[in-house]
């Protein structure tokens, strides 16, 4: 997608995440818009309008009247394609919902007369409060949109939701947007992401090295085209706030299965992403186990889990779509095209650990995506969050066509 001739103000308030405003500016103008920036007065302790004038080649607003000359925000709101405040502050987000009007801001934004989308910066007690969460219900009632936030460290020091979305996904973003109308809206998904950990005794586990950010990006594409999306997610540290995804935690592979298989049928897609367990231990020790006298071997009987992917596929009625992903260290697109065979899916993802930069823990991916006809697509590397919106293209287009 492009952003080729599309005219967007950037809105900046008080939030130490302002400092990454350069880069997004210069970003979109890569992209082919014309960029105007606004701030609040707050907003200029954290980031130089100066630097923001150089790469967005506009001049900076931070007050409706410089004190000579009157700067027409009612022509700011109506000249742009899209109005994008980010960082948004707790305290600009308050003000908004509820029209006030004291900074160059809050002017801009209600004379908009454009998409408008926010980019929330706080730390994670702003964020979580009633108040704020409050606020942006209020805000999405008006049809505006929240770009999700981020889960890593704060400002504060702490470890938490909060942290504004990185420029390249507020890009993205603003591309959805002014790239129409959202595709996915009534539509219903399913994801399952992260590993599962099966239990040895009250301590141990089997498990693996999943960390659920491909299913959690997917999640967040998917919500950004409109669809209602239930992630089922494993035992990671990672999390999601959207209003479109409903979140469902899980531990095991049968806690995995039994969630999907009840969540699936009113589904009109299923992603499946999760590394599941493929066995279990046959039965759980009740206490801790305890290394006992000379033995140097400890033997445990596995048994197979159930088979989520091919669940979904036996069940699927004709309308549905389902997506699973394949992991393979060896003779990988043979195996992948075996896969979409036997699990009746509509398309196979397939990874490779072989690829730098792919597979577990990063926060780049790359893949093959595998049609049912035979064909084949490679995506290359590039951020998770990218490669979602990418296969959720994808996998719009098949749904059209099961339509």
């Amino acid at each position: 997608m492009s952003l080729h001739g599309k005219k967007i103000i950037l809105a900046i308030t008080g939030s130490i995440a302002a400092y990454k405003t350069p880069q997004l500016v210069r970003l979109l103008v890569k992209a082919g818009a014309e960029v105007k920036v606004i701030m609040t007065p707050a907003a200029a302790d954290f980031v130089s309008p100066l630097a923001l004038a150089t790469v967005s080649q506009h001049p900076v607003f931070s007050a409706v009247s410089n004190g000579s000359e009157w700067n027409n925000h009612v022509h700011l709101g109506r000249w742009a394609d899209l109005l994008l405040i980010a960082p948004c502050s707790a305290n600009t987000l308050a003000k908004m919902v509820h029209g006030h009007c004291d900074n160059m801001v809050l002017a801009v934004f209600l004379s908009a007369a454009c998409p408008v989308a926010l980019a929330p910066a706080m730390d994670e007690d702003m964020w979580e409060h009633p108040t704020t969460q409050h606020n942006l219900q209020l805000w999405q009632s008006f049809g505006h949109q929240v770009i999700p936030v981020g889960h890593g460290e704060l400002a504060s020091g702490l470890i938490g939701p909060g942290r504004m979305a990185e420029p390249e996904e507020i890009v993205g973003v603003a591309e959805s947007i002014l790239a129409g109308a959202q595709k996915a809206v009534g539509k219903k998904a399913l994801i399952t992401a992260g590993p599962t950990y099966e239990a040895i005794d009250p301590v141990r586990f089997i498990g693996n090295h999943a960390s659920g950010k491909m299913g959690i990006a997917l999640a967040l594409a998917l919500a950004e085209q409109g669809a209602s999306v239930d992630l089922v997610l494993g035992p990671v540290a990672a999390t999601v706030q959207h209003p479109l995804i409903q979140l469902h935690r899980v531990t095991s592979a049968v806690e995995m299965y039994e969630k999907s298989v009840q969540l699936f049928p009113e589904m009109d897609l299923a992603i499946m992403t999760a590394a599941v367990a493929d066995f279990r231990p046959e039965t759980v020790a009740e206490e801790k186990i305890k290394k006992s006298g000379e033995d140097d071997r400890m033997q445990l009987t596995l048994v197979k889990n159930p088979d989520i992917l091919a669940q979904l596929g036996k069940q699927k009625k004709a309308a549905q779509v389902v997506v699973g992903f394949a992991l393979e260290t060896q003779n990988e697109l043979a195996h992948a095209q075996a896969k979409l065979q036997s699990k009746n899916a509509d398309l196979i993802i397939l990874n490779s650990l072989k690829d730098e930069g792919a597979g577990f823990g990063h926060d780049t991916n790359k893949v093959t995506l595998i049609n049912k006809d035979g064909t084949y697509k490679e995506l290359p590397l590039q951020s998770k969050q990218e490669l979602a919106r990418k296969i959720v293209q994808h996998v719009l287009g098949i749904i059209q066509q099961h339509a």
